[in-house]
């Protein structure tokens, strides 16, 4: 049984936010020998401030993961961004997909809060990592 991770690089997200994607960028995947961390310190697509938002035990592999996040979310081509050296994973996230999980998560728990929400990447992994083990 691997680990699904959801990483963070603050570089990546300004570069993403400079070329118009989004800063709302993350890498998501299994790890199956090892700790995600040490495959974080490793870096991808060329940056090596990478840092674990979030892990979680899986019983997926990092294809399967994938393939159930490409309906939801936008991955970024390595084709047309040369910048990912080939980095599979590496999701556009829109930040209204996430409140929207986060309310209807809230409303059917039956809690009926209404304030307004303040996303952190920890909500980010925490929409990722749910939608990829659907």
């Amino acid at each position: 049984m691997g680990q699904i991770y959801v990483a963070r690089s603050v570089k990546l997200s300004k570069w993403g936010s400079d070329v118009g994607v989004s800063k709302h960028v993350f890498k998501v995947g299994v790890a199956e020998e090892g700790s995600p961390k040490e495959l974080a310190a490793a870096g991808w697509a060329g940056e090596t401030d990478w840092v674990i938002v979030k892990q979680q035990d899986a019983a997926v592999t990092e294809e399967e993961a994938i393939e159930r996040l490409l309906p939801k979310e936008k991955m970024l081509d390595t084709n047309l961004y040369p910048k990912l050296k080939a980095t599979r994973g590496i999701f556009k996230v829109l930040p209204a997909h996430v409140e929207n999980h986060i309310l209807v998560s809230r409303a059917l728990a039956g809690d009926q809060r209404s304030e307004e929400l303040k996303l952190k990447p920890a909500d980010f992994a925490a929409y990722l990592i749910h939608n990829a083990l659907r």
